[in-house]
């Protein structure tokens, strides 16, 4: 008996553990956001979204600027969400300086 709650216990500790490391996992640094983010930015700026979407475009640079600060102090959930609001206002960007192009 001594033995099946020892490796009961075993095995409640390494479930835990594990969920432990797949909430970090899930919690990691937002590179692939920030990235996303910084190119739609671009791909806007290319398409004149200065000119054609400039609210947009500026709440994009500014969620990403929110994004970077974020990411500095390690608060990296918090610092996805604002990267990937800010690819959703440059994409919005982009579509407004395609439809306004002649």
């Amino acid at each position: 008996m001594p033995r099946i709650r020892a490796r009961s216990r075993l095995v409640t500790r390494l479930l835990a553990t594990l969920g432990l490391l797949l909430l970090a996992a899930c919690a990691g640094i937002p590179v692939q956001e920030m990235s996303d983010a910084r190119q739609a930015i671009q791909a806007a700026e290319e398409a004149g979204a200065a000119e054609h979407a400039p609210a947009a475009l500026r709440n994009a640079k500014r969620l990403l600027t929110s994004a970077e600060r974020k990411l500095q102090r390690q608060a990296y959930s918090s610092a996805r969400a604002d990267a990937r609001e800010a690819r959703q206002h440059a994409a919005e960007a982009l579509r407004s300086s395609r439809h306004s192009d002649p």
